[in-house]
């Protein structure tokens, strides 16, 4: 086996400068327009067809408005066993790859590949070249540095790049040679011995459609006619279906229902169309593969696919992602979706946001044990994966916090704080540790805003110094920043501390007790109740209801006529936490 375990891109596209190591199935995310179609078409640049349809628009263009001059897309190749990029290639890759292997300082081998792209001045169009290069350098120094090189007259037909493109459709690419259910169809191939009983079974069925259709007998009839201008020899041979099996494929439709009642493709939705479209290349793969055995020629294919998940489901994206992680070859897939991401390895997962600088990726930055990446896996991933793809998240401790400080977010923002990007992720307790270590190893903005009662702040504190000297996280100001609650506060005491929204609150809890009842005696007897309860008993009720009486108080705080009252609708620490989103945000 082997891997594409480094990419590096200059020049193309958005993207000025970006190094990128993949994983045998590598996760793509981020917002749009943050660069994960501009890697995928670089690979299909580097190994594939891309090439033909370059244009100036595929150079990047800094912000003084002036386009570079040249494309450099590097990629290193590696031997891959288990988990593991070390060592040697196998004899099959040996032959493949043969002087063009290169070998680090300490021994293991790596192939290094670069394509090179520039504006063609006497032909037009562009000229794009590929080489091998004799040595990896360090990033820092790339591509400044020169790396002596080996022109390579074609692109190593074993390590193909196939592409599944966003916009796909098995009913139009049934009608092209070109899209891969066309290059499978060209493929087909039968033994002499069974064409001849296929083309026999055919004529048998010609035969019977013409003998019990009165039309097609009559038609056979009248044509038989031409005879006579052929001084009587000839013969007239209708075919309903195609005579040859080599015409089968001109016909070829694909049906697919429940086993008593299938539907052509075109008469089904576009999730089913683009998941056969995506199925189609996983037949070719293995087509192509199989060839490549009984050649006895290694081969190993790229697959980039770009939003798989459109159109479908979430139970279907489950089965689409299983699908295509057991796609023989490496797998690098865009999405947008936190279904898919979330049945994705944690390590996999590549982080893509755009700077002033261009593109940048990021990913786990440190080796994570059993336990971690366990924790993770329940605790964020498979419940929290829209963090994945959050522009900036906000940790808090309960439910409580998660319901109300989406709504004071609108009253300090003015906007949703939703359609900014922006999560607001419950941790259950004070376990903060694994959506920190995700969020900023992934580069996401965090704040938490904290309880401060009991040994909170202490435990919080601790926790804090194991994730800085665990994995190096520096935890700045810029990435991340804690708030805490005023001291001996949970959140509940915190929103009535001063009586600074004893109205509201009160107003929410009258509604968690009366449950929507339009019983409007009922209701002013309760509010009077409760109104009348001195502050302990309200944190109490609010401590009890915290499920309930979030929701309402959150509804409350968002149709508040005295929303400018910032200061009092929002506690300190929230109030600084926001302050602090907001400024990230204008950078």
């Amino acid at each position: 086996m082997i891997t594409i375990d480094t990419v590096r891109i200059s020049g193309f596209r958005g993207i000025k400068r970006l190094e990128i190591t993949l994983a045998p199935t590598t996760i793509l995310i981020g917002t749009n327009n943050a660069g994960k179609s501009s890697i995928l078409k670089a690979l299909q640049l580097a190994l594939g067809d891309y090439g033909r349809y370059l244009s100036e628009e595929d150079f990047f263009i800094d912000p003084t408005d002036i386009r570079t001059s040249e494309i450099l897309i590097d990629l290193r190749i590696k031997p891959l066993s288990g988990n593991s990029t070390s060592g040697n290639f196998s004899n099959s890759w040996t032959l493949e790859f043969s002087d063009h292997i290169k070998q680090e300082a300490n021994g293991d081998q790596f192939l290094a590949l670069r394509t090179k792209v520039v504006p063609d001045d006497t032909k037009g169009g562009f000229e794009v070249n590929r080489h091998t290069l004799e040595s990896w350098v360090e990033f820092d120094s790339w591509p400044a540095q020169r790396i002596k090189e080996t022109k390579l007259s074609s692109r190593f037909q074993s390590i193909p790049l196939i592409p599944i493109e966003a916009q796909r459709d098995i009913h139009h690419e049934l009608k092209e040679k070109t899209s891969f259910v066309g290059k499978v169809l060209s493929s087909i191939k039968y033994k002499q011995e069974h064409i001849a009983s296929l083309e026999t079974l055919i004529r048998q069925t010609n035969d019977l459609a013409i003998e019990q259709s009165t039309e097609l007998s009559s038609l056979k009839k009248h044509l038989n006619t031409l005879s006579k201008s052929f001084n009587g020899n000839g013969t007239t041979e209708l075919t309903p279906f195609p005579k040859k099996i080599r015409d089968l494929s001109k016909n070829f439709t694909v049906h697919f229902g429940e086993s008593r009642q299938t539907f052509s493709m075109e008469y089904h939705g576009m999730g089913t169309r683009s998941w056969a479209s995506m199925l189609t290349v996983k037949a070719f793969t293995e087509m192509t593969s199989l060839r490549h055995s009984e050649e006895e020629e290694p081969f190993f294919p790229i697959i980039a696919a770009e939003e798989p998940e459109a159109h479908l489901h979430p139970n279907a994206q489950r089965t689409l992602f299983k699908q295509l992680s057991e796609t023989l070859g490496q797998k690098i897939i865009s999405t947008h979706s936190p279904y898919l991401a979330g049945m994705a390895d944690i390590m996999s997962v590549r982080s893509l946001r755009r700077t002033s600088d261009g593109c940048v990726a990021s990913q786990l930055l440190y080796q994570i044990t059993i336990e971690e990446r366990n924790i993770l896996a329940r605790e964020v991933i498979n419940k929290r994966a829209e963090l994945l793809f959050a522009r900036a998240v906000i940790l808090c401790e309960g439910i409580t916090e998660e319901q109300i400080l989406p709504a004071m977010f609108e009253i300090f923002c003015k906007e949703n704080l939703h359609e900014l990007g922006i999560s607001c992720v419950s941790v259950g307790g004070k376990n903060y540790s694994p959506y920190i270590k995700l969020a900023c190893s992934l580069g996401i903005p965090t704040v938490v805003i904290s309880d401060n009662d009991g040994s909170t702040k202490t435990e919080i504190s601790a926790q804090l110094r194991r994730i800085k000297k665990d994995t190096k996280l520096l935890l700045e100001n810029d990435c991340f920043e804690i708030f805490y609650l005023n001291e001996n506060n949970d959140f509940e005491a915190e929103l009535l501390e001063i009586n600074r929204l004893r109205p509201e609150i009160v107003d929410s809890l009258v509604m968690c007790e009366t449950k929507g009842s339009d019983n409007e005696r009922y209701k002013s007897s309760k509010l009077r109740e409760i109104s009348a309860k001195p502050d302990e008993e309200i944190i109490q009720l609010m401590r009890t209801n915290k499920a309930s009486y979030a929701g309402y108080l959150g509804e409350i705080l968002i149709k508040n006529p005295n929303q400018h009252e910032v200061n009092r609708l929002l506690p300190r620490a929230v109030l600084e936490a926001f302050t602090v989103i907001k400024e990230w945000f204008q950078k």
